[in-house]
């Protein structure tokens, strides 16, 4: 092949590359936004292909690119299926195919008050002076955020994630996103409700891990996930409500 037909060669290759990723981007859209909902089929190739105006080898590209990122799953004799709102990558734990986001931040909260109090009492132990700065910046800088009205999740996660940093655990750090999955869907469920009582816990926590006080800051992190968990769980009760 000469060098002018291997750049043509390239050139179309990589165009096709591109118009895969895009279709592919634009069928996450259509699953999230229209919504297509985690059990359900998405359509087949012959209205994806007439809806996003490409050739139905795309469609089956993307398709074949989504089932390899944990969004579908291809029932032979049947069709193709949501098993996840999102790619695997955003969702480790592949929490997205749960329908009932209430139940799901309840079951998660149970887990955390499985682990992360006795993260804390690890992190009091452990925990530098420059990772205690670290932290109290982090604490401040939750509580500024949240304050203004603006959205804080991700300093949130930021400041749990240096908590279980502070633990020296190394297993630890494969369950951040553990947490940092937990504190996205209580943010998506109770839309950042419990200002006050989340900075004091929060405030509480990285007082407790700067004096090194395990038992304090194995209390104070119960006490955090409590507030969220009774809140999680009287939503619960109203949504029960609604369908009874």
């Amino acid at each position: 092949m000469n060098s002018e037909y291997y750049d043509m060669y390239q050139y179309v290759k990589e165009d096709r590359k591109l118009l895969g990723s895009r279709i592919e981007s634009r069928l996450i859209r259509l699953i999230q936004e229209e919504p297509i909902p985690v059990g359900e089929k998405i359509p087949n190739e012959f209205e994806l292909a007439e809806r996003f105006g490409v050739g139905r080898s795309t469609i089956r590209e993307a398709v074949k690119g989504l089932v390899s990122r944990g969004m579908l799953e291809v029932r032979r004799g049947s069709g193709t299926y949501v098993i996840s709102a999102h790619p695997s990558e955003e969702d480790p734990l592949g929490l997205g195919r749960y329908e009932d986001k209430f139940q799901l931040a309840l079951e998660l909260f149970d887990v955390r008050l499985m682990i992360e109090p006795e993260i804390a009492a690890f992190a009091a132990l452990n925990a530098t002076e420059e990772e205690i700065r670290e932290l109290e910046r982090l604490c401040r800088e939750v509580e500024e955020v949240y304050r203004s009205g603006e959205d804080h999740v991700s300093q949130d996660i930021e400041l749990h994630t240096q908590i279980a940093r502070c633990s020296k655990n190394r297993v630890v750090e494969i369950l951040v996103p553990l947490i940092d999955s937990a504190v996205h869907t209580f943010a998506n469920v109770t839309h950042r409700a419990l200002m006050e009582e989340t900075i004091e816990t929060h405030r509480a926590v990285v007082a407790s891990i700067a004096r090194h006080d395990q038992v304090g800051a194995r209390c104070a992190m119960v006490m955090h996930l409590t507030y969220n968990r009774q809140m999680i769980v009287d939503l619960l009760e109203k949504e029960n409500g609604k369908k009874n």
